[in-house]
């Protein structure tokens, strides 16, 4: 039962994925006026360091709360017993 949770908690966590780079890859070459200057200013690695920092965080806590939610499981299991 635990495997599939696990299972349930990875395919939760692509879909969301997914739908977070989707827009990313559907106007990634559209020549938006806003990227190109950023990219002119060199304020786009900006964008893309926070950008990575927020997805980082995310995934960082997202483990988390796997890890306590496995524990809790474990105890409760353990007290049925």
């Amino acid at each position: 039962m635990g495997k599939i949770n696990k299972i349930s908690v990875h395919s939760h966590f692509l879909r969301i994925a997914l739908l977070v780079m989707s827009p990313l890859l559907i106007f990634a070459d559209n020549g938006i006026e806003m990227a190109d200057t950023f990219r002119q200013d060199g304020k786009i690695y900006v964008v893309v360091t926070v950008m990575l920092l927020i997805f980082a965080g995310l995934i960082a806590y997202l483990f988390y709360v796997d890890r306590k939610v496995s524990k809790l499981e474990k105890s409760v299991h353990a007290e049925k017993m």
